[in-house]
């Protein structure tokens, strides 16, 4: 496999740990280009990471014919704006969660490089963390009978920057209507559909509950998966306390554990009894670039975070804040 040669549309927060670090330490991919507006920021990121080329314009990027694949990591309002640009140059792409801010967005990418024929991926990461898949394990070896049921609880206090009436996009419903929901819950319920197959409805009762932004700040749903199991999820941004608890009910046990915190993931059934902790890696997206490479290698047959499975996600979360 020869080298594949990454570039960064939007070298943010996101990119200094959690993501960035992860391409540029898996074999076979560099990260060869970045692109910000705010130069100063640019020359400071490429300073610390070590990477040669900078653009402040994301066509300049998008065009360099040294670029094999980018990875867009801006807000949600600009990813089917350089998505397209990137399907049109050819060139392979990863994108931030959640893939677009809305289902009709989403389509639209996920068909366009469909059509072309392009590799497509989204940074739901954790499908591909060890923790997860661990109780994905456990499912598949049905230590827990049949399963029934799967509850989420997600709440956290308001924060010194929503009190303080500052500009901040996951708190504008232009560009994310259920304002943390949307950033946060996309996560777990991505990850519900991997674990339990994909969803066939959905519904929900969403509001403004704090009136300190325009998205909305308290989410309560309900769903159903194809096999029958059902589901349930409350997600609240003006709570006392920072919680995350996810419960999933089978015929014969529990499975216990939470989408965000570390905490040990906890089967109890009749057959095995077992507490884990699983700590996820420094750089947290380090296994799904990782896979990303594989699939690319045709060392794995399919990728467990695609553009197809993003924008089931994305109607699920458009179904419960009744958007479609």
């Amino acid at each position: 496999m020869k080298i594949i040669n990454w570039g960064i549309i939007g070298c943010g927060n996101v990119t200094e740990v959690k993501s960035g670090p992860a391409y540029k330490l898996t074999n076979g991919f560099n990260i060869a280009a970045v692109m910000r507006r705010d130069i100063d920021k640019l020359k400071d990121y490429a300073k610390r990471h070590n990477i040669k080329t900078i653009y402040t314009n994301a066509d300049a990027l998008i065009n360099d014919n040294t670029i094999d694949a980018v990875y867009i990591a801006t807000p949600p309002d600009t990813h089917k704006y350089y998505a397209l640009k990137v399907a049109a140059a050819g060139k392979i792409c990863c994108i931030e969660k959640p893939i677009a801010p809305n289902y009709n967005d989403a389509l639209s990418i996920s068909n366009t490089f469909k059509k072309k024929n392009i590799p497509l991926f989204v940074a739901y990461y954790r499908r591909s963390l060890p923790r997860f898949n661990k109780i994905k394990d456990w499912l598949a070896n049905k230590y827990i009978g049949d399963v029934r049921h799967i509850s989420w609880f997600l709440s956290k206090p308001t924060s010194n920057l929503d009190k303080s009436l500052q500009y901040n996009w996951r708190t504008d419903s232009k560009v994310a209507t259920g304002g943390y929901f949307d950033d946060l819950a996309s996560h777990g319920l991505d990850l519900f559909t991997y674990l339990l197959g994909d969803i066939t409805n959905a519904q929900g009762i969403s509001l403004n509950q704090q009136n300190l932004y325009t998205s909305k700040d308290a989410i309560t749903a309900s769903w159903m998966h194809k096999n029958g199991i059902t589901g349930t999820g409350a997600w609240n941004f003006g709570c006392a306390n920072r919680e995350d608890v996810v419960k999933v009910y089978g015929s014969k046990g529990t499975i216990e554990f939470s989408v965000f915190h570390e905490n040990p993931i906890i089967l109890k059934s009749e057959s095995k009894n077992e507490t884990l902790t699983i700590e996820n890696p420094k750089h947290i997206q380090i296994h799904h670039v990782e896979n990303i490479r594989d699939y690319l290698a045709g060392k794995k047959k399919s990728h467990p975070s695609t553009g197809l499975t993003a924008i089931h996600t994305s109607w699920v979360m458009d179904k419960i804040l009744g958007e479609i």
